[in-house]
């Protein structure tokens, strides 16, 4: 067995699994962004300071991978190519605005100290 591989009979932590699926300096502005509807990588781009496009490019692919987000490509010149969430992304979303309530709370108690 590879270094850092988990056997079968080892139970994987759903936490970390989910923090690793959204862990990347983008992926939360990232879906944030594409909660606003579809969106076309020159929109992250523009929407998104100080994304670099190769980074964006890795950080698509991997929110792809987990099943996050769903690209669609158009057969079409120039080529185009479009994000939208998934249903587990919609889940995501919905978590997210969560910790956004919560991380309010955390800046309220920090203002009251």
């Amino acid at each position: 067995m590879k270094t850092g591989e988990r056997t079968i009979e080892e139970k994987i932590c759903p936490l970390e699994f989910a923090v690793k699926a959204i862990s990347g300096k983008w992926k939360i502005p990232i879906v944030w962004r594409i909660n606003e509807g579809e969106k076309r990588p020159s929109e992250f781009l523009r929407g998104i300071a100080k994304v670099d496009r190769r980074v964006l490019n890795q950080q698509l692919k991997e929110l792809e991978e987990t099943g996050i987000l769903t690209k669609q490509s158009f057969n079409e010149l120039p080529p185009r190519v479009e994000y939208s969430l998934t249903p587990l992304g919609e889940k995501l979303v919905e978590v997210l605005w969560q910790l956004n309530d919560w991380g309010e709370i955390l800046l309220r108690e920090k203002e009251n100290q």
